[in-house]
């Protein structure tokens, strides 16, 4: 295992996401690393729409079953901003593999389908201690090609399809395009929102922003505890993509990071690594805000800014007029 890293000066925050971590602080709410992993669930859930912008309507919105391997029917929800015949993006909520679901990623979703004119598929993968590793990418592997086979059938333009996610979502997604390019299954993009890529947490951005910028050291290697407990398995690359041993022939990618979250060295690497194998990479950073931002568009300006060059990354892809 490598030394830990020496920590850079930190960057400094934006005010508003200052102001953020400040009331975060004073709401004197447990830490979800401390909380049983059930009881972690309910307390991210209550408070997972607080700071995000208005719920937007949408032309369909539906609860579907997603039948996955061992028989397990999956909730998973469509969202579409109209009944035409649209390209989908199957999206993989963050959460750490423990934490999140369909419920606390629906505003998300909805601005991501509103702002490409796509559809977006929203997947509950099931979620660890309870189906620890590789249930996760199992389950975002069935239901991708499960889309790809059944997704005529509900209307959609399968022909054009892209995966997507945040956090461990991003995760997943850069898994499900490995795994895509390896099948066979054509994918126009692979959407990552600051996901983990490494084995480890021991980049110097794990120490920079390890403490006191909401995703922290102690959060991650409960996450991590979690879902893979034994540390040696987690040099599997369906952990720890940028372990994978090519990364050639893949989905183009849009990367967007946090600058002060401790996933940032990461997210680097990986967009580095798929430039270096030739993957068409458009990556943004946005500065001044922490891991989870992009759920937080009523108070950070930079979260719409994601939204927004998210949805013109998928109408790009998906080749969507404005």
């Amino acid at each position: 295992m490598a030394a830990a890293p020496s920590p850079a000066v930190a960057a400094p925050l934006t005010s508003a996401m200052r102001g953020v971590l400040e009331g975060m602080a004073s709401a004197g709410h447990p830490a979800l690393h401390t909380l049983p992993a059930q009881d972690a669930r309910v307390a991210y859930a209550k408070g997972s729409d607080v700071l995000e912008v208005p719920r937007a309507p949408l032309a369909r919105v539906q609860d579907l079953q997603v039948p996955v391997r061992n028989g397990a029917m999956l909730h998973a929800r469509l969202f579409a901003p109209s009944q035409s015949k649209l390209p989908v993006l199957l999206y993989l909520h963050g959460g750490g593999f423990t934490i999140g679901s369909v419920q606390t990623h629906d505003i998300l979703c909805r601005q991501l389908s509103r702002l490409s004119g796509a559809a977006v598929l929203s997947l509950d993968y099931r979620l660890a201690p309870e189906h620890r590793f590789p249930t996760a990418v199992h389950d975002a592997w069935d239901a991708l090609q499960w889309l790809h086979g059944q997704g005529e059938a509900l209307g959609l333009d399968t022909r054009r399809m892209a995966v997507g996610g945040d956090s461990a979502g991003g995760t997943l997604s850069a898994v499900c395009a490995l795994m895509a390019r390896d099948a066979g299954l054509p994918l126009a993009l692979q959407l990552l929102i600051y996901p983990c890529c490494i084995a480890h947490a021991d980049t110097p951005s794990h120490s920079t922003y390890g403490q006191g910028y909401v995703l922290d050291a102690p959060s991650i290697a409960f996450f991590f505890a979690q879902y893979m407990p034994d540390p040696a398995q987690r040099e599997d690359w369906r952990f720890a993509p940028l372990n994978a041993p090519d990364h050639s022939g893949l989905a183009p990618a849009w990367i967007g990071l946090a600058e002060c979250d401790p996933l940032v060295d990461e997210g680097i690497a990986y967009g580095d690594t798929l430039r270096a194998a030739g993957v068409a990479v458009d990556l943004e950073i946005y500065r001044g805000v922490t891991h989870e931002f992009i759920k937080m568009g009523r108070a950070i300006p930079e979260a719409t800014q994601a939204h927004q060059h998210a949805g013109a990354a998928l109408r790009q892809a998906f080749g969507l007029t404005s």
